[in-house]
């Protein structure tokens, strides 16, 4: 016999969401990006994050900004490798409401964030 679990509220979700201390960060970009549907968010392992707004096109509709929360400046790594892809932990597109349908968004994501195959 199976026995199915219901999903509570505290459970995390496989989607990946931006954090309380993104989003501040997030809303500046998308102020300042009039064409922004959405703001690409990588965060790699050293705690740095960059971001940058993207049009309907998948096109850039704002500069890369490379942060890290609660510091004055980029860690060492970044500064030297500009945040190199090899250091990604995680990376996803932040949509504005009302979000595009799915084909958009998977189209704007591979675009953006390039797809990944695994072997």
């Amino acid at each position: 016999m199976k026995i199915k679990k219901k999903k509570t509220k505290n459970q995390v979700s496989k989607k990946l969401a931006a954090q309380k201390s993104e989003e501040a960060m997030i809303a500046g970009i998308l102020e300042g990006s009039p064409d922004g549907i959405g703001v690409a968010v990588i965060r790699l392992d050293c705690g740095c994050r960059k971001m940058a707004a993207v049009d309907k096109k998948g096109e850039p509709a704002s500069k890369v900004i490379i942060y890290r929360d609660g510091a004055n400046s980029i860690c060492d790594k970044c500064k030297e490798d500009n945040g190199a892809f090899a250091r990604v932990t995680s990376e996803f597109i932040h949509w504005v409401e009302p979000e595009p349908d799915g084909a958009t968004k998977t189209n704007i994501e591979a675009k953006v964030l390039g797809t990944r195959t695994t072997h």
